[in-house]
């Protein structure tokens, strides 16, 4: 069954489109319909209100949020946790973590997202 995860995961992917003024629960919504899995955003040390869009994030923390990347994000089912956090981190400068299908309990980086989502 681990070979025919991994050869699934590899095709399981999505490519999000994140305008300044997409709010982050739907975000969260489009990232949890591919891969099962919460996009949980912070601004700061605490969950940001999931009504706020990246723009208006950017207006409350102290940190630096980049709305006008011009890179394409594409996820895949056999990229690591620890990954996608970092990529959201380095091209949009957003904390972000990646948890259970309800938002409870936080995945390990180390897991691909096609593994964390079937745990």
């Amino acid at each position: 069954m681990g070979l025919f995860d991994s050869i699934k995961d590899h095709f399981n992917n999505a490519e999000f489109s994140i305008a300044p003024n997409k709010k982050l629960k739907t975000i969260s919504k489009d990232f949890k319909s591919s891969f099962n899995l919460s996009l949980v955003f912070y601004k700061g040390n605490m969950i940001a209100d999931g009504d706020l869009t990246l723009a208006a994030l950017n207006k409350k923390t102290t940190k630096k949020i980049d709305t006008t990347s011009k890179d394409d994000v594409k996820i895949k089912g056999t990229m690591k946790v620890g990954d996608v956090e970092d990529l959201f981190e380095n091209t949009y400068g957003v904390k972000v973590q990646i948890k259970d299908k309800s938002a409870k309990t936080l995945m390990d980086n180390g897991l691909s997202l096609g593994k964390a989502s079937r745990q």
